[in-house]
């Protein structure tokens, strides 16, 4: 029985260049060897989301995301809770594109995104968040900085990209206010204000890679920083310091890997907005659990560095010089 592929796609992700190339992304899929077909998403409430749980409850062996980091989490949304969840693809069209870009998945190419299906050594297994009923591939976040991507309007980030976000963060900065909190991590506890909670997945917050630059793809563990900082200056300060992975050991933060986490607001009138890949996820207090190695995904892994992949990095390796090691031997047939 041939394969399956359903694309969901966001037609008016990434100034609506998909469209154009949406034939083309088809034919590439069928050359992969899937049946493939296409839906549009809607302005309708989880539109991408409520179509990937069908897809993959329908028995679809692959589900190409073809959007913005919203797109992409709606589609995980709809897979992760499943018994049956199908492989995953990304072809990137919003504005940071994070999960892609820790992919090495090309972010101007919808073309080249595609034909990672082509590759011989293309497969592994990614770890997922989980926040109460929520799911998330690469961040979640609360307290005041992380406000600001609700702030900024859908037109203005398509029009002026990730500038948006660096204008409305340095409008935010003087409102930084800390909340008093309580974080259990594990086998730890941290009881104090806080200003900005991050627990990441991989190692692109934003479109920076400085900010959590150890974080693995595969090992069951957050990456979490809480930011203790709140004036002005401390805080200009801290930013500059994790543009250039100089943060780690400021005595203004945690950081930490962790499975469990959970935050609690301690003053009931403190508002702790989540936000999940870039939407909002509901208030805390919440739970926070890695789900270990839960998806598998499509991905350049040859440019993947091998400490981003811990329990997978050994069998990344030798797949890759089986791979290497039969294409020499077909080479050598052909030459006779």
């Amino acid at each position: 029985m041939r394969k399956r592929a359903r694309v969901i796609y966001n037609p008016t992700s990434g100034r609506e260049a998909l469209r154009n190339d949406l034939v083309d992304i088809l034919s590439i899929y069928e050359q992969a060897g899937y049946e493939t077909s296409a839906f549009a998403t809607t302005p309708a409430p989880n539109s991408a989301k409520n179509e990937a749980r069908r897809a993959a409850e329908e028995g679809f062996d692959l589900i190409v995301a073809a959007g913005g980091d919203g797109t992409l989490n709606e589609v995980v949304n709809g897979i992760a809770g499943l018994e049956h969840r199908p492989t995953m693809a990304i072809i990137p069209a919003g504005t940071t594109n994070d999960y892609a870009r820790a992919l090495r998945i090309p972010r101007d190419d919808p073309i080249a995104a595609a034909k990672l299906i082509l590759r011989k050594n293309k497969k592994f297994k990614i770890d997922i968040g989980q926040a109460g009923d929520n799911y998330f591939m690469n961040i979640a976040a609360g307290g005041t900085l992380t406000e600001l991507t609700y702030d900024v309007p859908s037109q203005m980030k398509s029009l002026f990209g990730y500038a948006a976000y660096l204008a409305k963060g340095a409008e935010l900065l003087p409102r930084v206010k800390p909340v008093d909190v309580d974080i259990k991590y594990d086998d730890q506890e941290y009881r104090g204000k806080a200003s900005t909670i991050f627990l990441a997945l991989t190692n692109s917050v934003g479109g920076f890679e400085q900010i959590v630059p150890d974080a693995s793809l595969d090992d069951g563990k957050f990456t979490m920083i809480i930011v203790k900082k709140s004036s002005l200056i401390d805080m200009m300060s801290l930013m500059a310091k994790a543009l250039q992975g100089k943060h780690i050991g400021d005595p203004g933060i945690i950081y930490a890997k962790a499975t469990d986490v959970e935050v609690t607001p301690l003053n009931k009138d403190d508002r702790i907005m989540i936000n999940l890949d870039g939407e909002y996820g509901g208030d805390a207090p919440m739970k926070f659990h890695d789900l270990k190695q839960h998806l598998e995904v499509i991905a350049n892994l040859d440019e993947i560095p091998d400490d981003a992949i811990t329990e997978s990095a050994d069998f990344k390796r030798v797949e890759r010089d089986f791979v290497e090691g039969v294409d020499k031997i077909n080479s050598e047939d052909k030459k006779k």
